[in-house]
Order: structure tokens, then C-alpha cells, then sequence
């Protein structure tokens, strides 16, 4: 009941600010600047960027993906099962998680665990493991190799299944929506807050090195990723995968062949994954107060590693390379020039052996500064971080 009250309190807040109609924001042709202000001035400090930041995330919500509810005060994990994988080297333990009034809202979870962990796996003396969390039901068996990848490296290797929060249609009687009345949270948005919840119950266990958690997710996935790290500063590092329109790909820049933001929140596709009110600027992108270079900028100075086949062409690779570029002054800002990183590598729309592997590259760099995966072209892919240039 405290959660519907708040639910209602906010969304009235909500429509006491001024948010212009599409038609009274001014054209932009540029991308906006995240650093200026709503009211002209530019960011200059610290404190500045607070304020700037809770402007950008105030747009967001409004006008594309909608308000999630807080975190509930009671989560709960229930273990259904644990047994040894890997020849002993790991643990897998499927949960449940439950919480909400009544517990009524449960979703699935697993975590794979190391059994033993040294130093050298990039594991704390105390034990403490870094986490590798996945936007995935990583208990199935097609992931079994990515958590033996991560396990040989330390890691706990977690993810969690989506649609039991929202089964990806446009019902809003089934999934959570009916728990929280007063949210108008979108598809995507309640991915993201399940994302979050996971991390809920990851800094309740004392085998996590709660300061050295990565997201990652693919696709539909990967733009429920980019989206939880933004709203979730406990996500030290995130990657897109392939995220595209709504994840890290530009709306107002789409390349041949890319999915637009007429095709993603039309009628017959995915409108369902944004607050309605993102397709008011169908043919109006040039009057968007922001693009989604403003989601990159949110999760600085914590690291942001797009990744993307060359090939994707829907998902818009020419796109989100101007993402990477726009949103670099915010990383330089805040001192973390290096933590804005592309990777492209030749193919398509899939996720592969070699991008898992890249991935704990990455978080191996920067969680425990390992050697930078690699720098310029190479037969793999390619990487790169805005501050050097391409």
C-alpha cells in the first residue's frame, strides 16, 4: 500500500513540472550538450553535475521510458536448489527472489560461485568475488560456457529471468504492472528495476565484492542494461550489447538499414518498451531535448563498453560510434577519460565466444588493471576509447 501511495505522489509531482509538448521544444539539429544546464549555464563543478544529471534522468523517464517504483524494503531470497558444476570448481544456486506486498512480485535468479578463489583469479583475500551480472536466465544451458569462463576468472556469474517481471508484450494486466498502479514504467524500465533488484541481493551476500559489479545484456537486453546503470550507481561497469534504438544508438543518426524511432514504437513492433510519449517524435527527432549519448554521460565516471558487430546494421553501429564521441566530454569532466569505450567487431546481430571473452577483458582492466584489451584494428575486433580517438 506505502508503495501504491508513493506511486500516486510522485506521478502527481511529476505533473506539476513544466515538460513542454513536442511541438514547443526548439529544433536542435546538433546533439544536445549534456553539459548545459536547463537554464543555459554550464556545468563547471561537481555540484553542477549533480544537478545536471538529475535533469537529464527527469527527461528520460518523462519522455522515454517512464518512472519505476522504489526499491522494496523486503526482498527476500528463497534458494530452490545448489549443486556443484564444473567439476567441483563452481556452485550454481537457482533462487527466487520474492518481495512487494504480500510477495507477490518473484522472479528467478541464479548465481554460479567459485568454490575456491586465490589471489590470482581476482579475488580479494577476504574471499570477496567480483560479479559478471547477466540479463539472462544464465542457468540455461546454452550460457553454461560463458560461466565457466567467468568462474575460471573468479568471477560470480549471475543473471536473472525478465519476463517473469514482464513477459515483453504490450498487456499491462500481467507482470508487475497490476502491483504498482501508480508507475507508468515502460517494458523496459521494469527490466531494468528487476536488473537492480538482483544487485539487491548481491550486497547481501558476504562473498561479493560489492564495488566491482558489471551488467551486461543483449540486444532488448542490452538497452534494459545501459538504462539500469544509469538509474543504478552501484553498476561500476556496463555493456550494451548490439543495444541500438533505445539503448546506446543515436535516434537522430541512423545509418542504411537501421531500426528508427519510427519502426521501434510503432504499433506493430515494440512501443510497449517506452513511455507512449517517445513516439510523439516520430519525424521530430531534431525536437528531442536529448539523444542517448545523455544515457552514456549518466553512468560516467563509470565505465561504458558498447559493443557491437560492424555487420548490425540495424542496430545502428554508425549511430552509436556518435553516442561514444558526444558523450566524452562528461567522462573527461569527471576525470575518467578512459571509461568510455567502443568495441566493434566484424559480424552481425548475435552475441559470440569472443565478445564474453572481451567483456572480462575489460572487466579485468578495470575492475583490477589488467592489460587493456586490444587497441586498433585486429582480426577479433576493433576497441577504443574517445579520449584517444579512433
Amino acid at each position: 500500500m506505502i508503495e501504491i501511495l508513493l506511486g500516486l505522489l510522485l506521478g502527481s509531482l511529476g505533473a506539476g513540472i513544466n515538460y513542454l509538448e513536442v511541438g514547443q521544444l526548439p529544433v536542435l539539429k546538433e546533439l544536445p550538450d549534456p553539459l548545459t544546464m536547463a537554464s543555459g549555464a554550464r556545468v563547471k563543478t561537481p555540484e553542477d553535475w549533480k544537478q545536471r544529471r538529475e535533469e537529464i534522468k527527469a527527461m528520460l523517464l518523462h519522455y522515454e521510458y517512464g518512472h519505476a517504483p522504489p526499491p522494496p524494503a523486503n526482498l527476500r531470497a528463497e534458494i530452490v536448489s545448489t549443486e556443484p558444476v564444473f567439476d567441483g570448481a563452481a556452485h550454481l544456486v537457482l533462487l527466487t527472489l520474492k518481495m512487494g506486498t504480500d510477495e507477490k512480485v518473484q522472479m528467478q535468479a541464479a548465481v554460479y560461485v567459485p568454490t575456491v578463489c586465490r589471489r590470482l583469479t581476482n579475488c580479494a583475500g577476504d574471499g570477496k568475488k567480483p560479479v559478471l551480472l547477466a540479463i539472462e536466465p544464465v542457468w540455461n544451458a546454452q550460457l553454461m560456457p560463458v560461466a565457466q569462463k567467468a568462474i575460471q576468472r573468479g568471477y560470480i556469474f549471475a543473471g536473472y529471468q525478465r519476463h517473469d517481471l514482464d513477459p515483453d508484450d504490450e498487456d499491462r494486466s500481467n507482470g508487475v504492472h497490476p502491483l504498482y498502479p501508480g508507475y507508468d514504467w515502460a517494458t523496459l524500465a521494469v527490466w531494468a528495476w528487476g536488473a537492480s533488484r538482483v544487485v539487491d541481493y548481491l550486497h547481501s551476500r558476504d562473498d561479493v565484492d560489492t564495488s566491482r559489479i558489471a551488467l551486461t545484456g543483449h540486444s532488448r537486453a542490452g538497452k534494459t542494461a545501459l538504462l539500469a546503470a544509469t538509474l543504478d550507481d552501484r553498476i561500476a561497469l556496463v555493456a550494451p550489447h548490439g543495444s541500438g534504438a533505445g539503448g546506446a544508438g543515436s535516434f537522430r543518426m541512423c545509418q542504411k538499414n537501421a531500426e528508427t524511432l519510427d519502426l521501434i514504437t510503432g504499433l506493430k513492433r515494440f512501443h510497449y518498451w517506452f513511455q507512449p510519449r517517445l513516439h510523439d517524435f516520430v519525424g521530430k527527432e531534431d525536437r528531442l531535448p536529448f539523444d542517448q549519448h545523455f544515457m552514456r554521460a549518466l553512468v560516467a565516471p563509470r565505465a561504458v563498453v558498447s559493443m557491437d558487430g560492424l555487420e548490425d546494421f540495424w542496430a545502428n553501429p554508425s549511430g552509436t560510434k556518435l553516442t561514444w564521441m558526444a558523450a566524452q566530454p562528461v567522462f573527461d569532466f569527471l576525470g575518467a577519460p578512459d571509461r568510455n569505450v567502443l568495441y566493434f567487431r566484424p559480424g552481425g546481430h548475435d552475441t559470440t565466444d569472443g565478445d564474453w571473452t572481451i567483456l572480462l577483458d575489460y572487466c579485468d582492466h578495470f575492475f583490477f588493471a589488467k592489460p587493456r584489451p586490444i587497441e586498433g584494428a585486429g582480426l577479433t575486433g576493433y576497441s577504443a576509447d574517445a579520449s584517444k580517438g579512433m
